[in-house]
């Protein structure tokens, strides 16, 4: 096995329990290997996740460790966490008085980014931008409101919050995954709408926040009349759209690679290579070993100009929010912010 190189890689896996294997220990060495996806199969309780990311830092400290870590139905640490509210209870905050709408989603997050932070964690897969249409189950209360611009607005709270602990903001599912029924983990949504119904409505919350975004996550959704393959495999929508018109510059993650929306592409090495040629900079390989292994042993990609440096410039920045557990329990701001949080949950 190879030094450990200096730089992430850019495949994102995950580890089986809440204590990494001798096993893990030494894949994670492999120089492809760029972070560690965690799932609420990692978590007992606080103290073990800090010595899992602990164990997962000095195994290799360049990594980057994340989690999707929402609110609502999509928090994968419960006991001992905040239990954050579903997005949508935001937009029904706002809609009841739009600054205390704005204030409530600052709060969330700062909570859920000081809890992470103070945990080891480097990264929440957050916030979902899509718009809920009342069509798409896997969406649903995860999106904030049906109206871009309240979208923009609240979603632009949360990503203030997550940086006031020191957290980037992940974006998704470019350029929206809400107005389709199917769920891209079961099935291959398509969209019929043209681009303009798209750009105007879908893509406006990516627009307008992009500059703030440290990472975006494109959707596994073929939009039939615009690009045949999904949007995490096109080139048109990562590198026309998110990188050339809306001038993104941050790290493009794929979603998940072992989903049924990414097996029009093949296997997973044929995945990998189709989601990083078309653009991205990360790919994900979640909950299954074997393909994880098999990635790492056959694909041999062409590095893309920068996007190491953009991986690395994903790790948290400094923060107000004490970076222990301990002290952030006891800290005033915080625990305002937890009560505010609390009673919209």
């Amino acid at each position: 096995m190879k030094s450990s190189p200096a730089l992430p890689g850019p495949v994102m896996l995950d580890v089986a329990a809440h204590e990494i294997t001798a096993e893990e220990r030494e894949i994670l060495q492999h120089p492809l290997v760029g972070g560690v996806i965690l799932f609420a199969r990692n978590y007992a309780e606080p103290a073990q996740l800090r010595a899992l990311t602990g164990a997962i830092r000095a195994a290799r400290p360049e990594l980057v460790i994340s989690v999707d870590h929402e609110g609502g139905r999509v928090q994968r640490f419960r006991e001992g966490f905040t239990r954050l509210p579903a997005m949508r209870r935001l937009g029904e905050a706002w809609a009841a008085d739009p600054a205390v709408g704005r204030a409530c989603a600052r709060q969330a997050g700062f909570v859920l980014a000081a809890e992470l932070r103070a945990h080891g964690v480097d990264l929440s897969y957050a916030p979902v931008l899509d718009l809920d249409y009342g069509v798409s189950s896997v969406i649903g209360d995860r999106a904030f409101h049906r109206d871009p611009q309240v979208t923009v607005e609240l979603a632009g709270e949360v990503v203030a919050g997550l940086a006031d602990a020191g957290l980037r903001a992940v974006g998704k599912h470019f350029p929206g995954h809400g107005a389709v029924e199917a769920d891209s983990h079961v099935a291959i949504p398509v969209d019929g709408r043209s681009f303009e119904d798209v750009w105007a409505e879908d893509i406006l919350p990516f627009r307008l926040l992009s500059a703030q975004l440290g990472g975006v996550m494109p959707a596994h959704v073929i939009f039939e009349n615009i690009d045949a393959r999904p949007a995490g495999f096109s080139r048109f929508w990562l590198q026309d759209i998110l990188r050339g018109k809306l001038g993104f510059q941050g790290v493009i993650f794929s979603d998940d690679l072992t989903m049924e929306g990414a097996s029009v592409a093949g296997g997973i090495v044929a995945r990998a290579e189709a989601a990083h040629s078309a653009g991205c900079d990360m790919v994900l390989v979640c909950n299954r070993p074997d393909m994880a292994v098999d990635l790492l042993d056959n694909w041999h990609p062409q590095a893309h100009a920068g996007s190491r440096e953009r991986i690395v410039a994903l790790r948290p920045r400094p923060g107000t929010a004490p970076a222990d557990p301990g002290t952030l329990a006891g800290w005033a701001p915080y625990r305002a912010a937890r009560d505010g949080v609390l009673a919209l949950a």
